[in-house]
């Protein structure tokens, strides 16, 4: 090996010449190369050799000496890659750093090399490298200084940096520049750059580079690339946009869709309850025909049981074991999960037996489903078996299935027990969240406990937990039913200010207070607010206007608002037609009062013991004037 003395003589003689000296140029890189050659000690050009850092730090050359070295074809690749890292960790002399043509020469060589991972990591750090300041332009620029073949490669390679980096508009330069000159992207590189405006949300980027995609003569578009941009635009809510660049690929013949393309469509329809689109991308499906995957059966049980056709989605689920369709833990899930909701409890523990049988194992929501299923029919002993079953086997709890065995026992007036969960719940280091103390204040309200229940809310305010709408609507309701209608008031106020749009629920507890008190007019002015917001009354808005009109004894006003719910497409409930019923009552009014026991018994309304009290006080009581002017007008008419 050559000594550090005769290199250092090397360079000190290197350092003598002009710049322009060509000769003596080629002679000192000449030299370094042959003392790179001989040099068997691979620790000569560690970045932590002190020595030949003072040796290297008192002379100076120019990059065309870095130039010759790694050109050098004598030099093995690995040597140069040790000189040029050298070079570029050498921080006390920015002269000897290599520049763009000093990497462009060191790429080349190690291509040749075929050391493709070593030249995308570099390339990498000089694209995110603040010392070129504009390197796709530099780059660029040098390029036509090499050979056919490792352009077209480092520019495929340079343009998937770019994209991995999120430097978008770079990457689109280097497209451009391919296009120039007549070279080709490779279609994975350009999915690569797809993938990325998808992910950062550049949803009409990504639409438009796909385009510049077909238009260009030599990318074969695959499917995968339609389906990304299918599904970008799908996401953002443009389904109808999607459906048509697919019919448009169809059409054309550029690239035909796989059943992804046609699930990404069909899910998106779903979630916007699309029956008639639903129907058309089954029907393509058809047409082809394309074979439905597991994941269109489960877009298809989702859809037909969110329909409340149950039944159905059975079908779909048959037709899955007959094909010998292996089905996994979130078709079951799913079919489980919707039992629940429907309340066929039976079906949905059957599923859970079927799945356990042919060792499909159920996971954290499996357990969601039929935990929630059962606390919503009350049975919270085996609520509480199935999530002791669920640990057992090493499957980890959530918020969800802890919040919903709270509300479970909060419903069956379990307090107790429910505040010894979020004890285990924190325990256990899950947070109680604003659904868990939500859940906690309505149980109490439930139980007329109202100053227990703005303590648990205002402690969820202290723990830095944002309140939401329910929150405020709990607080307005509590300050309500203590009869404190100007905290009441307040908070609704403070609503907005606070960034929280009251809902229907928080508007219709405000009139139901009204017209309890009989402030009817105010509650018919924050119906009219809240018609003026876009929220359109519902059947309890309706009820308690028809409550408040007969208490304060205006029935006929009442009956004008029953008329006009009905108008609407609002079905009156028990405590529409008990309202009413009462009213018309005690006026005496005795007929209308029947007629309207009559209608409520042909909807299948049950009455309770107000209504049969009210319509036996109708046949005792006299017309009132009110009521003697309606039977002359029913006379007259």
């Amino acid at each position: 090996m050559c000594s550090q003395k005769t290199l250092l003589r090397i360079f000190k003689k290197g350092a003598s010449f002009p710049s322009k000296q060509h000769q003596e140029q080629h002679e000192v890189a000449r030299k370094i190369t042959h003392i790179l050659i001989n040099s068997t000690n691979s620790n000569y050009f560690k970045p932590n050799n002190t020595e030949l850092h003072s040796i290297i730090s008192c002379i100076t050359f120019t990059p065309h000496v870095t130039y010759r070295v790694l050109s050098d074809p004598i030099l093995q690749p690995h040597s140069c890659l040790s000189f040029f890292h050298f070079l570029k960790t050498h921080h006390s002399n920015h002269s000897l750093k290599p520049d763009l043509k000093a990497h462009l020469i060191l790429f080349s060589r190690l291509f040749k090399a075929r050391k493709f991972a070593t030249i995308k990591t570099i390339l990498n750090s000089v694209v995110t490298d603040s010392q070129f300041c504009s390197p796709v332009s530099g780059i660029v620029d040098l390029l036509d200084e090499f050979e056919f073949h490792f352009v077209d490669k480092l520019c495929d390679m340079l343009f998937r940096v770019y994209s991995d980096n999120r430097l978008f508009p770079e990457a689109v330069r280097v497209f451009d520049y391919v296009e120039e000159k007549g070279f080709v992207i490779e279609e994975r590189s350009c999915f690569v750059l797809l993938l990325a405006l998808k992910r950062c949300g550049e949803i009409e980027l990504c639409l438009g580079f796909f385009r510049r995609m077909v238009e260009s003569n030599g990318i074969e578009i695959r499917v995968q690339s339609l389906t990304l941009v299918i599904d970008g635009l799908c996401k953002r809510g443009e389904v109808e946009k999607a459906k048509e660049l697919m019919d448009e690929m169809v059409t054309k013949s550029i690239v035909k869709p796989t059943v992804f393309t046609y699930n990404t469509l069909l899910n998106a329809y779903v979630g916007r309850k699309d029956r008639s689109g639903v129907c058309e991308i089954l029907r393509l499906m058809e047409k082809e025909p394309v074979v439905f995957s597991v994941a269109t059966y489960s877009i298809l049980i989702q859809w037909y049981s969110s329909s409340g056709d149950i039944g159905e989605a059975e079908k779909i689920f048959e037709e899955m074991r007959e094909r010998k369709i292996e089905i996994d833990v979130y078709v079951y899930s799913s079919m489980i999960s919707w039992n629940c909701r429907l309340g066929n409890m039976k079906r949905a523990f059957a599923l859970f037996d079927e799945m356990t049988q042919r060792n499909v194992a159920p996971n954290a929501h499996t357990y969601g489903a039929l935990i929630g299923g059962v606390c919503k029919a009350g049975q919270m002993e085996a609520a509480e078996i199935l999530l002791e079953e669920m640990q057992s086997k090493g499957i980890d709890l959530n918020m969800i299935i802890f919040n919903t065995m709270i509300d479970g026992y909060c419903k069956r007036g379990m307090m107790d027990e429910a505040l010894r969960l979020q004890t285990i719940m924190e325990r256990k280091g899950f947070n109680a969240d604003v659904f868990t103390f939500n859940i906690l204040a309505n149980g109490l309200c439930k139980l007329h406990r109202y100053d227990e229940a703005k303590c648990t809310l205002n402690s969820m305010v202290e723990k830095g937990v944002e309140p939401n709408v329910v929150t405020f609507t709990m607080f307005i309701e509590i300050y309500c039913k203590e009869g404190n209608l100007a905290e009441a008031e307040r908070f609704f106020r403070d609503m907005e200010k606070k960034g929280e749009v009251p809902n229907i629920v928080t508007y219709n507890t405000l009139i139901d207070v009204y017209c309890k008190k009989e402030k009817v007019k105010l509650a018919q002015k924050t119906k009219s607010e809240m018609i003026n917001k876009g929220l359109l009354p519902d059947v309890y808005t309706y009820t308690s206007l028809i409550h408040g009109e007969c208490i304060v004894g205006r029935v006929d006003e009442a009956l004008k608002i029953f008329d006009e719910m009905r108008s609407k497409g609002i079905t009156g409930n028990v405590a529409t037609y008990t309202s009413l019923i009462s009213g018309l009552s005690k006026e005496g009014r005795a007929d209308e009062a029947f007629k309207l026991y009559d209608e409520m018994i042909k909807m299948g309304l049950i009455p309770d013991d107000r209504v049969f009290s009210a319509l036996v006080g109708s046949l005792h009581k006299p017309l009132t004037h009110a009521g003697l002017k309606q039977n002359e007008y029913e006379d007259l008419k």
